[in-house]
């Protein structure tokens, strides 16, 4: 038999005698005998060589507490790739379930090969949504430690990479799992390999201390000893002085020197006791220790009341030692120990611990599930899913770059989450190199590549497609600025053909004009118009067709002391807003002067007009002085009666102001968000920087008109805004 195969099965079987069945062992020799030779010699590439699989298992197997599906995935996960072996097959031969744990690495292999920028929260998300099964992280972080301890065989820029991936993503993944040896581990390495000169520092000060500090802590253990025998449990107790990058980043956190860090020495005691005399043992020590040495209130962490939410418990203390030098001392339990040093793996061991912690959802899910009497400890991770951020998807840019939208999210909105431009002219999606519409759905690690048109823009249908609300707000404003200008174009050719008609527009008879034609909004009218919806001469004849009366009576002049008596009062309260004119008449032909434009609320009087009838003025109308001089005998009082109801009024107000980018979409904006004013049109002329403009818009009462006023005026950009 080849001996190169033989020693690291040899290592395997013999050092865990239990994990395989005696027909189990056959197969697994079986397997690695006959793909011996498809592994990549050692050195070749990382962590895939015999010998670094062996080193992954032992990782595995003796720090992290995995059992045998961990295992084989370690193993064959390659030769499952290749086509070698299939999982059913694995399964079959092991009766383990491998599934889960196989496709999770070869999916997280998938997302190291997008290239993608790893140092973000966004990808430590979707690594952990990718890997689905707990057990691939801890594979994972295994792999990586492996790596780290052979990390001098690799050129200096592979070094330098791989050491800072494992600082800034499995170190933390480390310590939020509960393996602390690992994530000391890991960050040592990284500092050793990224921060040389610090690391050797630290190293070479330690090393120059060594003695004195073993002596050290032996005079602070031998006397705790005694008392600690007193108790009555089995402990161990040792010394350790803390790593090499946790004292520097101590000495970055104090900004100190080495020689003032305080607490380098660390004392552990760890009793053997049961479960139920596990508080009052560790209780007792600290009691023997605050008695024989001055403690640092300020320094008391009680993590076995309320464990971390990773699950450490632990009871830690620092006091005051011999030669006046600061000492950390943790106090624990057998138990405690091997769910610090092991983490969440060692939980399955003590299935039925209730915690009082407040769980992260996930790790709490993990203690449910050990918790649950139903299921075999050593298999109860076949059970548990990382259902992590289920209402979130990460997706990548063509650069790798990554992006986070809410679960549902389609390809327009992930265009729009880029820039609103991008997604006004997207017409659909390159995803994983395959076409897709606007409204595909997003899934964790796709690609897409925005594809877009010039002649694309925004429709309400897109309303239905997008899931954002960035998207949807974004939608729906150039949809407003596309009705704006569609608007503005139609009221031009109707100017425009009017005058080559020398027909003179009204906007009061336009108004008049779109709502007999069934419009809501004159801007309707308008952009029928430039979609060549209507036909202008038909329009021209129905604009024309309003100024025909429908009764012809002879004119009459009539002097105002004819209007001053008339039918009985009428009350109007409640009713359409109405004018009421000299004593009280109502029912009296009227019409609103088109010199001031007056609207309910504004102060009146009516002017008897030679055709008949009556015209209303304001009273500060400019041709109000010449009326009142020269047809003093034509003027009658008048006012407003009732409530302005059913009735809105034109009115056109000029803005001077800035001019700013964006600023007459926010004017329009401001002004389609008012429930009871309605815009009718807009003009625009931009000179040296300022804008002037005529806005007519719809209006109920001089309430209304004050109010929209008011709001206008603090736009940003918006000098002044006057009545015309």
């Amino acid at each position: 038999m080849n001996l190169s195969f033989h020693t690291p099965y040899s290592r395997i079987v013999h050092a865990h005698p239990t994990l395989f069945s005696y027909n189990e062992r056959k197969e697994l020799r079986t397997i690695l005998s006959k793909y011996f030779a498809l592994y990549p010699p050692e050195g070749a590439t990382p962590g895939r060589s015999i010998s670094d699989k062996i080193q992954i298992v032992e990782i595995v197997l003796n720090e992290i507490g995995l059992g045998k599906a961990a295992v084989l995935s370690v193993l064959f996960r390659e030769l499952v790739e290749k086509k070698h072996l299939t999982i059913a097959e694995i399964e079959s031969k092991f009766n383990t379930q491998v599934s889960s744990i196989i496709q999770g690495m070869m999916r997280v292999e998938e997302l190291y090969a997008r290239n993608a920028s790893l140092e973000t929260e966004n990808f430590r998300k979707l690594f952990l949504t990718f890997a689905e099964d707990v057990r691939v992280i801890l594979i994972i972080i295994a792999e990586h430690l492996q790596i780290m301890r052979t990390l001098e065989a690799f050129p200096e820029e592979k070094r330098q990479n791989i050491a800072r991936e494992a600082s800034f993503l499995y170190a933390p993944l480390a310590h939020r799992l509960g393996l602390y040896a690992v994530k000391t581990e890991l960050e040592d390495l990284s500092l050793k390999h990224t921060n040389r000169e610090i690391y050797r520092e630290i190293a070479h000060k330690l090393n120059e201390t060594k003695h004195s500090r073993d002596q050290f802590i032996s005079d602070f253990i031998t006397p705790l000893k005694e008392k600690l025998r007193e108790i009555g449990f089995e402990f161990t107790i040792k010394g350790r002085t803390k790593s090499i990058h946790s004292i520097y980043s101590k000495i970055k956190k104090q900004n100190t020197p080495f020689e003032n860090i305080y607490d380098l020495f660390a004392i552990r005691i760890v009793f053997d006791v049961p479960l139920e005399k596990e508080k009052a043992a560790c209780w007792q020590a600290y009691s023997i220790v605050a008695d024989m040495y001055q403690p640092n209130p300020k320094r008391l962490r009680d993590w076995l009341s309320i464990p971390k939410t990773n699950g450490y418990e632990s009871l830690h203390t620092t006091v005051l030692g011999p030669e006046g030098k600061w000492v950390e001392v943790q106090i624990r339990t057998v138990r405690m120990d091997e769910v610090a040093e092991k983490g969440l793996a060692a939980h399955w061991k003590y299935k039925g611990i209730k915690s009082e912690s407040g769980m992260d959802e996930w790790l709490k899910s993990i203690r449910e599930i050990l918790e649950n009497p139903e299921l075999n400890a050593i298999d109860f991770m076949d059970e548990f899913k990382l259902n992590l951020y289920d209402k979130e998807v990460f997706v990548f840019t063509p650069n790798g770059d990554l992006h986070k939208l809410p679960k549902g999210a389609t390809a327009l909105d992930f265009a729009f989450s880029i820039h609103s431009a991008l997604g006004s002219k997207c017409v659909g999606a390159k995803v994983n190199g395959k076409n897709m519409p606007i409204k595909y759905v997003l899934n964790n690690g796709d690609q897409v590549e925005v594809l877009t048109s010039p002649t694309q823009k925004p429709n309400p249908a897109w309303l239905k497609v997008v899931t954002t609300s960035k998207a949807k707000s974004k939608i729906r404003q150039a949809l407003k600025e596309v009705e704006f200008k569609d608007a503005e174009i139609g009221r031009e050719i109707i100017i425009r053909r009017f005058k080559n008609w020398k027909i003179d527009l009204d906007d009061g008879k336009i108004s008049r004009l779109a709502k007999k034609k069934g419009f809501k909004t004159v801007s309707d009218f308008y952009q029928e118009i430039a979609h060549e919806k209507l036909d202008m001469h038909v329009v021209r004849d129905a604009y024309l067709d309003l100024d025909k009366p429908t009764v012809l009576e002879q004119p009459e002049i009539r002097r105002a002391d004819s209007f001053l008596k008339g039918p009985d009062y009428i009350d109007t309260t409640g009713k359409e807003d109405v004018l009421v004119i000299g004593e009280d008449l109502k029912g009296v032909d009227f019409k609103l002067a088109k010199c001031c434009n007056p609207i309910y609320g504004d102060e009146v009087f009516g002017f008897v007009a030679v055709a008949g009838g009556i015209k209303i003025h304001k009273t500060d109308c400019p041709n109000a002085p010449q009326m009142i001089a020269r047809f003093g005998y034509r003027i009658i009082r008048a006012r407003w009666s009732g409530k302005s109801v059913g009735s809105q009024y034109p009115i056109t107000l000029r803005i001077v102001g800035h001019d700013d980018i964006g600023i007459v979409t926010n004017i329009s904006s401001l002004i389609s968000k008012e429930k009871n004013i309605t815009l009718r049109s807009i003009s625009i002329d931009s000179n040296a920087g300022l804008f002037q403009g005529n806005l007519t818009i719809m209006v109920n009462d001089t309430n209304e008109l004050d109010i929209i006023v008011k709001k206008i005026r603090v736009v940003k950009g918006v000098k002044s805004v006057s009545r015309n």
